[in-house]
């Protein structure tokens, strides 16, 4: 019998992710993590270190498994993360505007017996120039708020790609390939 699954994050896409590969959470519960980048932290450190907190977090009885993750843009060594406000979106969107980034997924299981497995996911995206009026449009929008590097793939932003070389559902909130691997090591999906 699959082990309970516990999913440690308040993101209805990363339930909806679960949902295309036959995964329903036995509960959802969202972590109260502090996302603070450290002091001169890299961005794989980061979103490494954010997921783990976040699992760990999540109180879990004997037995039961706990997912979490985290997503998270760099542009270089620069970790973008959600926009505080509308200007903060419209700086991102800029940076972003002609050039490519990272978009980095940390995925971390929490076994039954308390083993955490970690998987990470990079995906690189490239953008097209954006206009000023396309900016000022996708802002309007309101989509990129409370979105890693103030955009969503899955949504209007997705006709801002040229190119994407990775995983999609990595970009979108939940790397597919990689939670499906660990969840089969922690005994949620049956091999």
């Amino acid at each position: 019998m699959p082990a309970d699954l516990i999913l440690g994050s308040a993101s209805p896409r990363r339930l909806a992710l679960l949902a295309q590969i036959g995964v329903a959470p036995a509960r959802v519960v969202a972590p109260d993590v502090d996302e603070t980048p450290l002091k001169a932290e890299r961005p794989r450190d980061y979103v490494l270190r954010v997921a783990q907190a976040k699992a760990i977090a999540v109180p879990r009885a004997d037995g039961e498994v706990v997912l979490a993750a985290d997503t998270s843009i760099a542009v270089g060594s620069r970790i973008l993360g959600k926009p505080a406000d509308e200007a903060d979106l419209a700086k991102m969107l800029r940076l972003l505007s002609g050039r490519r980034h990272h978009c980095l997924s940390a995925v971390v299981v929490v076994d039954g017996a308390g083993t955490v497995r970690t998987r990470l996911s990079d995906t690189m995206v490239a953008f097209k120039p954006l206009t000023a009026a396309e900016i000022a449009g996708y802002v309007a929008s309101g989509e990129g708020m409370g979105k890693a590097g103030g955009y969503a793939i899955q949504g209007r932003a997705e006709a801002f790609v040229r190119r994407i070389d990775g995983s999609y559902s990595g970009v979108v909130g939940l790397p597919l390939f990689e939670t499906r691997a660990l969840l089969v090591t922690a005994g949620v999906i049956l091999g």
